[in-house]
């Protein structure tokens, strides 16, 4: 039987906001009770969207509508085989090393998205220098980069600041405090219909990728990627992680077909957001105290080597984490397994 993909939407349309209207009432009001009639309708509607998302499984378009109807019927499992005897219990672990994965793996799409826009402005950074290295004191905000980088080198490996060793802990707060900032900025950018987002994810693209270029071209690799590695394997992919949260909330607020409403869409989206940026400030909060009680110490104290070797396996890690620990089809063999 051949589907009409449209003339079915507008059919079902009102069965799913009927659905959803019950769900609401039931979330309002956690302790309301519904009559014999109620019951036997929430359960005949559950049915029918749960029908609609089996149908709509054949076709590879439609993301959104999907991912809409899937949040009703996990709201809806969730209240029909909810044991209200029991409280609830926080399992922080199971958030970070199952829900965040699995919430990153279902936007997938908009995080390469986000790791495009950074890549592009590591390109734009890199080709400006080469065309004009005088553009350095534009590309770079920070004083401490527009200067020569063997010079900056050599001062660095005199020993450590001793500014820094006295408020180590301090600095760590800074750090932490202004990464989860950017990183803040890049999600809640995404209001802007992911416009803001992709700015500032190519901007900090093409701060790296001028720094970057300009510490290669003096022969300074070796502190580069010493310096860089150990927080940075982990602080840029926290950021282009935001950047994927902000382009599922413009996401949401683009997808304008099919008659489902923005409070439907904003829900269908509201656990994964809120799952992403929370692993993202975990991730920035491990940067921030690398960066301040590690990153800093260069040679002669620490060898390059071991901050290199430090900071790759750091980075191998984190893509074996969201890998794994997320990917649907391995969390399906491991069950079969089980």
């Amino acid at each position: 039987m051949i589907l009409d993909l449209k003339e079915f939407i507008v059919e079902q349309q009102e069965v799913w906001r009927e659905f959803e209207a019950l769900l609401d009432a039931v979330e309002r009001n956690p302790t309301t009770t519904m009559d014999i009639e109620k019951v036997k309708r929430f359960h005949h509607l559950y049915q029918l969207t749960s029908a609609d998302l089996a149908r709509l499984q054949s076709f590879a378009s439609e993301p959104e509508l999907k991912q809409y109807l899937e949040s009703l019927i996990g709201r809806a499992f969730g209240e029909i085989y909810e044991s209200r005897r029991k409280p609830h219990r926080i399992a922080p672990l199971t958030w970070f090393f199952r829900s965040f994965p699995r919430a990153f793996h279902r936007r997938i799409g908009a995080f390469r998205v986000a790791l495009a826009a950074m890549l592009l402005g590591c390109l734009f950074g890199g080709a400006a220098l080469v065309i004009d290295p005088g553009a350095k004191e534009t590309l770079l905000p920070f004083a401490h980069l527009r200067g020569d980088p063997s010079d900056r080198v050599a001062k660095e490996e005199q020993g450590p600041n001793k500014a820094l060793e006295s408020y180590k802990a301090v600095f760590s707060s800074q750090l932490v405090t202004h990464n989860v900032r950017v990183a803040v900025s890049c999600m809640a950018m995404g209001i802007t219909f992911g416009i803001g987002t992709l700015i500032l994810l190519f901007y900090n693209g093409v701060i790296l990728g001028a720094v970057a270029l300009d510490y290669i071209r003096a022969g300074e690799s070796a502190f580069l990627f010493g310096w860089l590695l150990p927080h940075g394997s982990v602080e840029i992919p926290a950021i282009i992680l935001a950047g994927q949260a902000g382009l599922v909330l413009a996401q949401a607020l683009l997808g304008r077909r099919h008659g489902v409403p923005l409070s439907g869409r904003l829900r269908s989206i509201s656990r994964d957001l809120t799952t992403l940026i929370g692993g993202v400030a975990i991730l920035l909060v491990w940067a921030g105290i690398i960066e301040a009680f590690f990153s800093q110490y260069h040679e002669p104290m620490l060898p390059y080597s071991l901050k290199i070797s430090f900071g790759a396996v750091e980075l191998v890690v984190l893509a074996l984490f969201l890998g794994r620990c997320g990917n649907p089809r391995l969390v399906s063999q491991d069950t079969e397994r089980a």
